[in-house]
């Protein structure tokens, strides 16, 4: 693909100063202070000057030299691959001259995903400890800023971090641990390129081209770039349609001349009435349409050391206080649609506005239709609240008749934010990153995607292949982390949307240079961000040093191979059996939160058996727990319940009890040997 489809001159005018010309030699942020270049045999370079202007590049002694295009786009690139490491000063030279100072040469990778990989090191365990050890010249960090974007950019945000007490806590914990096992063990300079964006699909990464090779992803992502289209119009129309509605029936909000009885601290609380959250505020004397408030306190058991952030699930008109003091007003004005989930920085409680002791969270609702509503999700940090609420009415409108209701304007159904829509973070954060050389890519996300984990045969696949296309290199290593254990333990085998995202993800396997770690055991019940991402990290790095570099070291847990069935039982066939299948004891507890040190019993599926986690069943398809012991490489698994048994399932769980591994301790992969229908098939984008 060529680099001019990446260059555009608006989004290079941000990479100039203030002072310098449009005729200035300008390159993207990346190529800056502290930088790590690729040790490879032909390292691009990239930018904008005047048109016909000659651009020459110059590291260690190399040069090469580019002359801009027509619009302006320059390229050239260098050979690298016997370099030292350095560090060296890069000369970029035009009419103008670029210096960039501090530039290694050695390994780059590319680390991208949702918020696992996304995390940081400050919010992991032993993050202080890990900290202050980590002072490193050789191991930097490129941290991308999030950023949408409807078409392709041409540069991002963000600069090279070098690893040390004052800059680690703010790296990518996943991205840190990996480098710096690589580091470790090569002896060479280390850079990540972290781009990555919580609580976002695998869609959203992937170019628009490449979604409309599938027939599926296409009408979706056709579907949602009509709604993005369309939704500016139709809610500027919701919202004159219902001022008009609200003024003919006489259900104006009448405003707020005195919050603090209602927000305030002290109420008089024989004077509210009980209502249950989550649900709508419905209760003997309030109204079905007015203006309604409602309080709960939220607890501290000491100051807080930090800002907190307040989700509140809300549906409707509404304005949130804090204490008494408002944080945010939802008018009709500024209406999105129903069932938003309000957050961000108007709801980042900031440490000086949180009393040790109780705090007081109120809600002023105006409906004018219906009953106001607060859906599940509603939480202070960790704390969940749900429960027992006050509410008390400040207007009820009169009734009107059922057909007035009926007839009052629905509000538009809202598209996707646009960092969950087709491509827009593929355009903003990976885009403009092409072609700068890189080993591979590593990559944790699934979560966003295991309501679709059918589908994500098809999409994860697709997304890596364009990632290298876009790169020129159709085998460039591409690692990713498996889902990690989470949620409620299941008492009986059951379906799991997890276990089939973690078999697409398995499946994906199948394309070249790919390689996988397993973290079913590094999870959290309670926490959807497990603590512990040094494990999650250097699995990864194993995986690169035995692949890429020549490293001697286990990179995979156990993997289904075949299985036979014979006298009621069923022997399982497994490779990367590294020193052998073990089964260590079950420990006595697992982490539910290691943040808040909370744990709970482990209790075996299948009391007495070495091998936990097994599951089978025969032709009825009615799964139970089975025992399972090793032999060789092999697992024979049984059940006095399944005489005739045909088919077996490993850890097939959101959060499955199983303790198979080999030698080097790796867990074994979850697997299923039969090929019923999936509780995600149907489910579509």
């Amino acid at each position: 693909m060529p680099i001019s489809r990446f260059l555009s001159t608006a989004a290079f005018a941000v990479l100039a100063s203030s002072s310098a010309l449009w005729a200035d030699v300008k390159v993207p942020s990346i190529f800056s202070n502290h930088m790590v270049l690729e040790k490879a045999a032909s390292v691009p370079f990239w930018g904008k000057a005047e048109p016909g202007e000659k651009v020459t590049v110059t590291i260690n002694g190399q040069s090469a030299s580019a002359t801009a295009d027509a619009k302006g786009v320059w390229s050239t690139s260098l050979n690298l691959k016997d370099s030292g490491p350095g560090p060296f000063e890069l000369i970029i030279e035009g009419k103008n001259k670029i210096s960039i100072a501090d530039v290694l040469v050695g390994e780059v990778w590319l680390a991208s995903g949702q918020s696992n990989m996304e995390w940081v090191l400050k919010a992991t365990t032993d993050a202080e400890k890990e900290a202050a050890q980590s002072a490193n010249p050789l191991l930097r960090q490129f941290t991308v800023t999030r950023r949408t974007a409807a078409t392709s950019g041409d540069d991002v945000e963000g600069k090279w971090s070098i690893a040390g007490p004052e800059t680690t806590l703010a790296f990518g914990a996943v991205s840190y641990y990996f480098s710096k096992r690589l580091q470790n063990e090569l002896k060479s300079p280390v850079g990540v390129i972290l781009s990555a964006w919580g609580g976002t699909p695998v869609e959203a990464w992937t170019p628009a081209s490449a979604l409309d090779t599938d027939p599926d992803l296409k009408a979706a992502s056709a579907r949602i770039a009509s709604q993005l289209e369309t939704f500016p119009d139709e809610r500027k129309a919701f919202i004159n349609d219902m001022r008009a509605w609200v003024e003919k029936n006489g259900r104006t909000d009448p405003g707020l001349s005195d919050a603090e009885k209602f927000a305030g601290k002290t109420i008089v609380a024989a004077d509210w009435t009980k209502v249950n959250v989550p649900g709508p505020i419905q209760a003997k004397g309030l109204p079905e349409a007015g203006v309604v408030w409602v309080r709960t306190p939220v607890t501290m058991s000491a100051a807080a050391g930090s800002s907190v952030q307040l989700v509140l699930p809300l549906v409707g008109f509404d304005a949130v206080y804090w204490n008494g003091k408002l944080l945010k007003q939802t008018t009709l004005d500024d209406f999105e649609s129903s069932a938003e989930i309000r957050r961000g920085p108007a709801f980042n409680i900031a440490a000086a506005d949180i009393l040790p002791g109780e705090n007081v969270l109120a809600i002023r609702f105006y409906e004018p239709v219906s009953v106001a509503t607060i859906k599940p999700g509603a939480r202070f940090g960790d704390q969940v609240l749900d429960g027992e609420w006050l509410a008390k009415a400040q207007v009820s409108f009169p009734a009107v008749e059922p057909a007035v209701i009926a007839a009052a304007p629905k509000p538009p159904q809202r598209p996707p934010a646009l960092q969950y829509s087709p491509g827009y973070l593929y355009n903003g954060m990976i885009a403009p990153l092409v072609p700068y050389a890189i080993s591979g890519f590593i990559w944790y996300q699934g979560e966003s995607n295991a309501n679709r984990a059918f589908q994500y045969r098809t999409a994860f696949p697709l997304m890596i292949t364009s990632w290298r296309e876009v790169w020129k290199q159709r085998d460039l290593p591409f690692y990713f982390c498996q889902l990690a254990n989470y949620t409620a333990k299941s008492p009986t085998p059951a379906d799991s949307t997890w276990a089939e995202l973690r078999e697409a993800q398995n499946r994906t396997l199948s394309l070249p240079n790919t390689g996988q770690a397993v973290l079913i055991d590094v999870g959290e019940s309670d926490d959807i961000h497990p603590r512990n991402k040094k494990d999650v990290g250097e699995r990864l790095a194993r995986i690169a040093l035995a692949r890429d570099y020549g490293k001697s070291v286990p990179y995979a847990g156990p993997t289904f191979d075949s299985v036979a069935f014979a006298d009621g039982k069923a022997i399982v066939t497994f490779k990367n059996t590294d020193g052998g299948l073990v089964a260590p004891p079950l420990p006595k507890d697992y982490v539910k939160q290691s943040l808040k040190n909370k744990t709970a019993p482990l209790v075996a599926n299948s009391p007495g058996s070495q091998v936990e986690g097994f599951a089978i069943c025969g032709e009825d398809k009615a799964w139970v727990w089975a025992d399972a012991k090793i032999d060789g490489n092999t697992v024979v698994v049984w059940s006095a319940k399944v005489p005739k048994p045909i088919a077996v399932r490993y850890a097939w769980s959101n959060n499955p009890t199983c303790n198979l591994a080999n030698g080097a301790g790796l867990p074994a992969s979850p697997f299923r040997t039969d090929d019923f229908p999936l509780t995600t098939a149907a489910t579509k984008w």
